[in-house]
């Protein structure tokens, strides 16, 4: 699934117009450059949710003819990111599923991250693994991060004063129990997420490869320049 419906209000005036998962980055579209992860993957059909600029991105899904095939969520009101998934469940099959965030973009390390994530997901331990950034290598505001990750691979959110070195990069591998459990409505994936990480079931691995931060008009600017000037974020 990528998660296309958000009102990407931090990217205005951009998003002014148009839906943030279509804003150009290398004269393709955020959203394609996720589908097209997707279907490196093997990954053959996907479904993508839609709220904000939801015609725009519909015409842009009929556009595509490269693979995987999609199936359109319209959202007439916004479910926020655990809400979109949950309504997606009858689409997506009772299998672990890849979600992305429509905004996500990076570059493979040695092995794609998709594969990395497939490798490693048990779900005899973990309702999602999650990809991490660490945040010393993030170019932008990164705030307090997210995640401290232990030797086992599992999760837990800062306490107050402490300052997370991982940041969740908006791509994942999920078991369908992370919401099924939830009742139909808006809710964010927070909520899923603290109730896995209090079962020791929310999981991360760590990106080997680059990932950028496309918050802001700067941060997609800043990608844009480096990508195009071959500078990447190789910290490796």
């Amino acid at each position: 699934m990528v998660l296309a419906a958000g009102l990407g209000t931090r990217m205005r005036p951009l998003t002014d117009t148009t839906a943030k998962p279509l804003l150009p980055l290398l004269g393709r579209s955020l959203l394609d450059h996720a589908l097209d992860r997707l279907a490196e993957a093997g990954v053959e059909q996907a479904v993508v949710n839609a709220h904000w600029k939801a015609e725009k991105v519909a015409a842009a899904l009929v556009a595509r003819t490269a693979p995987p095939r999609t199936r359109l969520q319209l959202e007439p009101e916004l479910l926020e990111t655990g809400g979109g998934i949950r309504r997606a469940l009858p689409l997506l099959g009772e299998e672990p599923f890849a979600v992305i965030n429509g905004d996500a973009f990076w570059r493979e390390g040695p092995v794609p991250a998709l594969h990395r994530l497939a490798e490693a997901f048990d779900p005899a331990r973990m309702d999602s693994l999650l990809l991490l950034m660490p945040t010393a290598r993030i170019e932008g505001a990164v705030g307090r991060g997210d995640f401290f990750l232990d030797g086992w691979g599992r999760l837990r959110r800062p306490k107050p004063g402490e300052v997370a070195p991982f940041l969740f990069a908006g791509v994942q591998l999920m078991a369908p129990a992370l919401v099924a459990p939830e009742p139909d409505g808006v809710f964010s994936l927070n909520r899923p997420f603290d109730r896995a990480l209090g079962a020791g079931r929310l999981h991360g691995i760590v990106h080997d490869g680059e990932w950028y931060h496309l918050s802001t008009p700067p941060d997609l600017d800043r990608a844009e320049r480096r990508l195009r000037e071959g500078k990447g974020i190789n910290w490796l």
